[in-house]
């Protein structure tokens, strides 16, 4: 459904942008930026998108909206802003920075058919504090950048158009999680809107959450279906794609089990999905929702392999090699400019052959989520860190990490690309990490945790962490002189993982951000920097073969202003490796990891050869 915007926002081209990508122009002219259904593992047939252009007024003076009761007065002749894009961003058509105080506002026009139900707003995610408002009445308040969240406006509502107002407060002071996008980050802040805002009716009954978690030992799918209201009852109906293949009834709140015979597992070769119909019924026995799902059968988790510590996924161990991945645009900053371009990073990954996508230190949109899902590419996924946990605020500091740690679990729970947590980040604002490893294992024993991704890797600001001990990796990070001594070893529990390495640069003239460009090491062209991967990738090999090692993630997918290192450039318009190559000896090393604990017994192997 579409509403008609009667506001014009400032004219905008090709040439007023610093870098555009192919996509920029589709986002300039579309009514509805962004008009994909943005929760896919929730779906409802019913819904209004509310992207595109709204009032909007920021800056350090304005109200705060932590205290206010009431939104404030929007001059006659206000700015507009293209929403989700940050007011940072060149597609908002702001294009400026430090909006401590941000203000939005749009009218709402209810649709006609959603009388006598509830409505639900919805927020992907607004950075970091938001208030909202429905005809001047404060509806909620919620805090985290990175969590989606939601309102039942129903009784603020009054018939005809009815106005919205959203405020934001973004300090950027390094004292909540923003990862990059914060105090001591490397790139452009981002504040206020940055995922698609939308409506949908419901029932006073309503499905508000699924949990779904695959048991591959017990050929099951966990379900749990969180609900609106009381002694409901959930039945679930699985679907292979050709017809129904399990049923199972339970209570709302409560665990139960759907079972799923001879199942067919996902895998990066083989991201085979089941269709998933979840329908919530009263006491009388009376569907009053139905929402649309998809699930997929996998295991994950540590084994002996040739006595090794290794990681498997569904009962086998195949080399997870990786990309580091920023998910930062020119155009959109936090935000891809369309649905295209958030997927061509996923396909870039796929296309090159790699098996990993290690998202970092960055929560995206559901939709990114479930292109992976969809098209067989496992995830890492980083808590966006803090920068200052040390300070007399370090008990509130501290207890909000945890919170949205939290959140962004019970978010990301369902989806079954992910296989590894990584809460912190070469030492960024750790703090606590062995018990906060810990809690996440405990949380989601389903997954993986890589507690301190590169805890060799200590920022001079501030004591390191280091290594916690427990989890399931030991995790260094590595952009130096492939040595062994540089690599991780397995040990009695985990598994080994070089968490980063690579950072290899080259210059793409027209192609770079207008700030001094840098990489660990730049090189001289595309044919140099394609043969010194497969180089890096060779020595990986002997660490895979002969010292253990499990995982190594690339550095990176894209360019991102003053970095270079990318597969591609930072507006992806140039691809800066030979891709056939790439996937060439990405998938020679996936080969051999599989053969792993096949190789012949001969007698040199019993050997122990002297260590650098």
């Amino acid at each position: 459904m579409s509403w008609l915007f009667t506001h014009v926002l400032k004219a905008q081209s090709l040439a007023d942008f610093t870098l555009p990508t192919a996509w920029t122009a589709h986002a300039l002219t579309a009514e509805i930026p962004l008009p994909e259904y943005p929760r896919p593992q929730m779906k409802r047939t019913e819904w209004q998108n509310l992207n595109g252009i709204w009032d909007y007024i920021g800056g350090n003076t304005h109200t705060d909206p932590r205290t206010a009761d009431t939104p404030p007065a929007f001059p006659a002749k206000t700015e507009k802003i293209r929403v989700p894009f940050v007011p940072e961003a060149e597609l908002s058509g702001i294009a400026r920075s430090a909006e401590k105080f941000l203000w939005y506002r749009r009218t709402l026009v209810i649709p006609p058919t959603w009388k006598g139900r509830r409505v639900l707003l919805h927020f992907g995610a607004v950075d970091h504090y938001a208030s909202v408002y429905i005809n001047g009445r404060k509806v909620g308040n919620h805090t985290g950048g990175y969590s989606a969240f939601s309102f039942d406006i129903s009784d603020f509502l009054k018939p005809g158009d009815n106005s919205l107002t959203v405020g934001a407060y973004d300090p950027n002071d390094g004292k909540m999680p923003s990862g990059k996008n914060g105090d001591k980050g490397d790139y452009t802040f981002s504040s206020g809107i940055w995922q698609t805002v939308w409506m949908e009716p419901v029932e006073q009954e309503h499905v508000t959450r699924l949990k779904l978690v695959p048991d591959l030992k017990n050929n099951r799918l966990q379900i749990t279906a969180f609900a609106q209201g009381e002694n409901l009852t959930i039945v679930a109906r699985a679907n292979d794609g050709q017809q129904e293949v399990a049923k199972a009834q339970g209570k709302a709140d409560e665990t139960f089990f759907l079972p799923i015979s001879s199942p067919h597992l996902w895998s990066p070769d083989d991201p085979f999905l089941y269709q998933l119909n979840v329908e919530l019924k009263d006491r009388q026995g009376q569907t009053v929702d139905r929402v649309d799902s998809y699930f997929a059968m996998r295991s994950i988790n540590i084994g002996k392999v040739d006595g090794i510590n290794r990681t498997l996924l569904n009962g086998k161990f195949q080399f997870q090699i990786g990309l580091l991945d920023q998910g930062y645009w020119p155009d959109g900053i936090f935000t891809a400019p369309t649905e295209e371009a958030l997927l061509y990073d996923i396909q870039l990954a796929k296309r090159a052959g790699f098996n990993v996508i290690r998202k970092h230190i960055k929560v995206e949109p559901m939709r990114w989520y479930y292109h992976c899902d969809r098209l067989g590419l496992m995830v890492w996924q980083d808590m966006p860190n803090l920068w200052y946990p040390d300070d007399t605020d370090s008990v509130a500091v501290r207890k909000q990490f945890r919170t949205e740690l939290k959140q962004m679990m019970d978010q990301l729970v369902s989806v079954p690309s992910i296989v590894t947590w990584v809460p912190f980040n070469e030492n960024w604002g750790a703090f606590e990490v062995p018990d906060i490893t810990q809690w996440t294992k405990e949380y989601d024993p389903s997954r993986l945790v890589n507690g301190n991704s590169g805890f060799n890797y200590a920022p001079g600001y501030r004591p390191a962490q280091g290594d916690p001990g427990n989890g399931d990796f030991v995790d260094m990070h590595h952009y130096g002189k492939m040595e062994d001594k540089a690599f991780p070893k397995p040990d009695a529990n985990r598994a080994a993982s070089l968490g980063e390495f690579g950072g290899k640069g080259l210059f793409v003239r027209k192609h770079l951000w207008p700030v001094p460009n840098n990489a660990y090491e730049i090189l001289i062209n595309k044919d140099v920097l394609t043969d010194t991967y497969i180089y890096l990738l060779n020595e990986i090999e002997q660490r895979m073969m002969y010292r253990g090692l499990s995982s190594a993630i690339y550095t990176q997918t894209s360019d991102v202003e003053h970095e270079i290192n990318g597969l591609v450039t930072y507006d992806r318009k140039v691809e800066k490796m030979d891709f056939n190559k790439i996937k060439w000896i990405n998938e020679e090393i996936i080969k051999s990891s599989q053969n792993i604990d096949k190789k012949k017994k001969i007698s040199s192997i019993l050997r122990e050869y002297p260590v650098e």
